[in-house]
Parts: C-alpha cells; structure tokens; sequence
C-alpha cells in the first residue's frame, strides 16, 4: 500500500465521528502496517492483475511483450504465495492455478522508455462497478446522481473506505477505461480542469452524506477520494463510468 493510502487512512480517522468508524480504521491502519512488516497481503483478495503499459514509440521490443508481462504475473503469484482468482472460462469456472492471464492494456507514448504499471484489482469492488449511458441533456447533474446512486447501491460490498474512479466520454469501453485509469492517480490529487476538480469535491461530499461508513457499519468517510477522467464524447452521447477500488488500493510502476 503506498503511502498517500496510508495518509488519508490517518486523515479519515481525524474526520470520522463513528467510534466504530474510527476502530475500523485504526485497525486498517494496523493492519496496513502488518502487511508491511511482514512481506504478506493486507487483503486476502490478491486481485486481477491489471498492467497498464505504456510503450515509448522508440522502443523495440524483442519477444512476445505480452507474453513477458503474464510470465511475471505468473512468478509473482506462486512464488509470493498469493491468492490465485482467475478462472480460465468465464462460465465454466475453472482455476488457472497462476493468476494469468492478466487484463494489459497498451498506449503508445513519445520516448523511449516503458513504463509499467500493475494494479490489482479485487472482485468485490470491481462487481460494484457501473456504467451508464446517459442523455446529453441530463448533464453534470445526471453524472452525479448516477455516480451517487452507484456508490449507495453499492454499500457495504466493497470494503468502503472506497476509492471512486469515474470515467466520463468517449464511448461505451472508453469511459470504462477513464474510470479504471482514474485510480491510478496519487489519491486526493485533483484534476487538472478547474470544473472537473470541483466536480470531484462535490461527488466526495455527498457521497460521505450517504452515512454508510467504513466497512459500511455506518459514519462519516465511506471514500477517501473521488477521481474524473474525461474525454471527448459523441454529439448524441454521454457515457458515464464508476468504477470502486477497495480501501487496499494497490498499484505499483517502473520505468524500464
């Protein structure tokens, strides 16, 4: 866990008003340094493997890329003895004993360099997640009553404190994307858009308005932070993504 997580669990038990809110997280907080102290999992639910790889258009790359980063995926899922959760056949159910494959998604950037960025995501917030395709005319308002609606429905299941990614625009896999690459940011760091950054103030607020609290037995923080990406959209189209990543918001890079 890194340490913006580990400041805004610090900040959230200043803020919450619930005493079992605040004995939640300072079991968090304990539990964080468990897992760091001792080199395991501070969540039993070790993820998906989501690699975002960002290939610098001067780079060659000899082999499979693809190949290589699952091969990764495998040595550090058996060999750091982590939890294996993928099933080969979505309907069939059957375990590929290694965590692979992992989900990779490839942008070509300036430079020549490639960066590499794993995010493990677990099952309970990702089936949390929503998408909505939205009316034009319904606007910021009907982004933000979606966006509210999504996390209330939610509830307990994702192990708030959350982290609220919300992809706006493009199209239908676009705005899922924003959404997945919004947690990726340093939690709490705002958008760069003047309108989205209040947007996300404004989401943060009511969403901790819904009472539902840390591990959802009620208080003040149900998320630590609300993310916006957007992108241009279609002139009959207002795509609208959220996707909720757990208070284990885990996500680590290298620049090769």
């Amino acid at each position: 866990m890194g340490q913006d997580m580990l400041d805004s669990f610090k900040k959230a038990y200043e803020e919450e008003i619930s005493l079992t809110g605040k004995e939640i997280l300072q079991q968090l907080l304990k539990n964080s340094e468990i897992a760091r102290l001792d080199s395991v999992p501070m969540c039993q639910d070790t993820g998906y493997a989501v690699v975002f790889a960002e290939l610098g258009q001067d780079v060659r790359i000899t082999g499979n890329l693809y190949d290589a980063i699952n091969e990764g995926v495998r040595k550090g899922y058996t060999e750091g003895y982590l939890r294996k959760s993928i099933v080969g056949h979505p309907l069939e159910r059957k375990n590929t004993g290694d965590n692979t494959p992992a989900v990779i998604h490839t942008k070509i950037v300036p430079g020549e360099n490639l960066r590499i960025i794993v995010a493990p995501k677990g099952g309970g917030s990702e089936n949390m997640s929503a998408i909505k395709m939205l009316k034009p005319a319904e606007g910021v308002e009907g982004v933000k009553k979606f966006v509210i609606d999504t996390v209330k429905a939610a509830g307990p299941n994702p192990c708030p404190p959350v982290v609220v990614g919300v992809g706006i625009g493009g199209t239908f896999e676009k705005a899922a994307l924003l959404s997945k690459e919004a947690l990726l940011r340093n939690l709490g760091e705002k958008n760069k858009l003047p309108d989205i950054a209040l947007l996300e103030e404004e989401l943060l607020a009511e969403i901790n308005k819904l009472g539902i609290g840390p591990q959802g037995l009620g208080g003040r923080v149900t998320a630590l932070a609300v993310h916006v990406e957007i992108y241009a959209a279609h002139i009959a189209s207002l795509p609208v993504a959220v996707n909720l990543n757990c208070h284990a918001a885990r996500h680590k890079e290298v620049t090769l």
